[in-house]
Parts: structure tokens; C-alpha cells; sequence
């Protein structure tokens, strides 16, 4: 019994010694592989025509922020004020901002953080604002059904944005880049 509990100790030691880089660079890659070009195709139907599209956003990305209100303006963009501005700017630039950083790993905790208050207003907004409140569609804990798009789906994106505010983006970053070049000029 003690060698096969040796054996396990030193299998799982190693695993776990290995998993302080490995894990956050594994959760990188799942959110590269799974939901980055979710964000970034969702971040570009919301972009104006041209370069200046940038700055003027479609009249879709007022309908998927704001539709109740966009509604009831009977979808006229100069009848919203400068804060639909903002908040739809801010929100389309953070559809391509935060996860370009994720990926990257360079202030991977902060943009983890942002991302995870994203997918919440995302979620409130598709609750509320777009009716999300179907069974199918909400999703439900607890139950046997893992595939609802808000409840179930967002909670496992939530989690995987979570580990990386944990434990940060890991040694292959940008971040460890930083920190070893702060390392090695600090005076202290």
C-alpha cells in the first residue's frame, strides 16, 4: 500500500509542481479556442462603416445593448444620449481589447476581471433586455440539462475567467516578461 501511495505522491506532485505555468496557460488556450472569435465576431457587428466605425457604432449595437431603449426611440440613434455612446463604445472595444489581452497574457488578472463583469452585463442585458427568460435559453442549475446559453454556458465562462484572476496568466506571458524585466532592475 505505501508504493502505491508513494507512486501516487509522485506522479501528483509532479502534475501539481507542473500545473502552476501549465493551468493558466491551458486556460488561456480553452478561452482562445472556445470563446475568442465569440467576443471578436460579436465586437465587429457592432462596428460602423469604415475606419471611422470605431468610433460610430451600428445602429445593431445599440439594438443588442440597449433594446429596450432603442425601442422605444422607435430605433432613432440622436434621440440616445452621450452615455449609450459610451457604454456601446466601451463595450464593443472591450469585445476585442480584453480578450486580445487574455490571449496575450499581459495584464491578464485586470482584463480577466473586466471580462468577468462583461459576461454578467451581457447576461443581465440578454435576460432583461432581450426576454432570455425561456427555459431553454436560461438554463437552469442543478439540473440535467448543462446546455442552457445564459445559466449554465456563462457560469462555465465565468470559472474559466475566474482561474485566471487566481492564478494570473502564468509564465508564458507578457505579464512574467514584465515581472522578471521589474525583477531585474529593482533596486530593493
Amino acid at each position: 500500500m505505501r508504493s502505491v501511495v508513494s507512486l501516487h505522491n509522485a506522479v501528483f506532485g509532479s502534475i501539481e509542481t507542473a500545473g502552476s505555468w501549465l493551468l493558466p496557460a491551458l486556460t488561456r488556450f480553452v478561452f482562445a479556442a472556445t470563446l475568442l472569435m465569440y467576443f471578436w465576431v460579436s465586437g465587429v457587428t457592432k462596428l460602423g462603416d469604415g475606419v471611422l466605425g470605431l468610433f460610430s457604432p451600428s445602429m445593431g449595437a445599440y439594438a443588442q445593448i440597449f433594446p429596450k431603449q432603442f425601442e422605444a426611440v422607435g430605433y432613432d440613434v440622436s434621440q440616445l444620449g452621450a452615455f449609450h455612446w459610451l457604454v456601446v463604445m466601451a463595450g464593443t472595444w472591450a469585445e476585442f481589447i480584453l480578450p486580445l489581452l487574455l490571449i496575450i497574457g499581459l495584464f491578464t488578472r485586470l482584463a480577466a476581471l473586466g471580462m468577468i463583469g462583461f459576461v454578467v452585463v451581457q447576461s443581465l442585458t440578454d435576460i432583461y433586455g432581450h426576454n432570455g427568460t425561456d427555459p431553454k435559453t436560461l438554463g437552469a442549475w442543478f439540473d440535467r440539462f448543462p446546455d442552457g446559453i445564459i445559466l449554465d454556458q456563462r457560469l462555465l465562462w465565468v470559472f474559466l475567467l475566474s482561474v485566471l484572476v487566481i492564478k494570473g496568466a502564468g509564465a508564458l506571458s507578457l505579464d512574467a516578461v514584465l515581472r522578471r524585466k521589474f525583477a531585474a532592475t529593482d533596486p530593493a
